[in-house]
């Protein structure tokens, strides 16, 4: 295995379930604009490649969404997941940007609010692990 590889896979079989959130948002923005710059140069082939990834990481944040959520924020997710999927279905069958265009504006949106959730939780328990640990 190359080391590339390896350390990509010890990133993500060592990261907590937050920073895996974001991981994935941020495979999902980076598929749907390379497939969207290739729809332009009208390579299909490698678009859809791209485009099912992107399909593919929608679904995961489906599956992957806690259980234990309050119900309506749970379907509220699920809801932009399933739309961010069918707008990059869309933009895959179609060739046409704009269904790409309407999936990034979602994830870019997730992907800012997840970050800052990411990052008070961060900054909330360092107080505590300080708290725990005196120097």
């Amino acid at each position: 295995m190359n080391p590339a590889r390896r350390y990509l896979e010890t990133q993500v079989t060592t990261a907590p379930k937050e920073q895996l959130l974001l991981m994935l948002i941020d495979g999902a923005l980076r598929f749907t604009r390379q497939a969207r710059e290739l729809t332009v140069a009208r390579d299909v082939a490698a678009a859809s490649t791209l485009y099912l990834k992107g399909q593919a990481i929608a679904l995961e944040l489906v599956a992957a969404l806690d259980s234990g959520l309050e119900p309506r924020l749970r379907a509220n997710l699920s809801g932009l997941y399933m739309f961010v999927f069918r707008k990059l279905v869309d933009a895959n069958l179609k060739h046409e940007t704009v269904h790409a265009d309407e999936a990034l504006q979602i994830l870019e949106k997730l992907r800012a609010m997840w970050g800052d959730a990411v990052a008070r939780m961060k900054s909330e328990s360092a107080p505590v692990a300080a708290e725990k640990n005196p120097a």
